[in-house]
């Protein structure tokens, strides 16, 4: 990191330690709010990955494994592992997929739904009271960072990534790159190595239609 001794204050060198700042604390602030959310999952046979599973459904409707892989930002094979779970557990079942036959479609049950709802509530309850102080501009600020964080840094991770997929949307997909398939084909990795860990589950809901 550059010094930034004698530079004014608010120059690029002042904005770049404080991205360093934000991007240093994301891992110890996702470690962090996984555990919160495996305390308060511990009584319901759930993980911080089916809770951010569930979510990911509840938001954006019935999705494949890849699909949800995709949102989610992590391999297929540990979001696999959650669908199984939550079907076991009676949260998700799967449903045919007109687009895809060989990969289905996966979506919340009654069950699920309701579920991820008492969660939800409860979370939205905690937030409000812990956070109560907290401006709302102050969170579109943050949520403005992250975004901007996640574009600039999404290509250099997964430029491979990006290539195939260029090459698959002009029909040229192989078996082991179909959607129905089980290959290997990674979004992308992290800097750990550790490509099931549970995915930050989101904690802010304001109530969403669709369900």
């Amino acid at each position: 990191m550059r010094d930034t001794e004698g530079e004014g204050a608010g120059g690029p060198a002042a904005t770049e330690d404080l991205l360093y700042d934000v991007i240093r604390r994301l891992w110890p602030l996702h470690r962090t709010v996984v555990r919160a959310v495996e305390r308060e999952l511990a009584d319901t046979g759930m993980t911080a990955g089916e809770h951010a599973l569930l979510d990911a459904l509840r938001t954006e409707g019935p999705r494949t494994v890849p699909q949800l892989a995709r949102s989610m930002g992590l391999d297929r094979q540990p979001v696999q592992r959650w669908v199984n779970h939550a079907a076991e557990l009676g949260l998700v079942v799967t449903a045919p997929n007109p687009a895809h036959r060989r990969s289905p479609l996966i979506r919340l049950t009654g069950e699920g739904t309701a579920a991820i709802r008492g969660v939800q509530q409860f979370e939205a309850t905690e937030l409000r009271q812990r956070l109560a102080d907290l401006p709302a501009e102050d969170v579109r600020t943050a949520l403005h960072v992250l975004d901007r964080l996640g574009e600039e840094f999404r290509h250099p991770a997964n430029g491979s990534r990006v290539q195939r997929e260029e090459t698959d949307s002009q029909g040229s997909r192989d078996s082991r790159g179909s959607e129905g398939s089980n290959g290997s084909n990674r979004r992308h990795g992290n800097a750990e190595g550790h490509d099931d860990r549970p995915a930050p589950p989101p904690l802010m809901h304001k109530g969403r239609s669709g369900e």
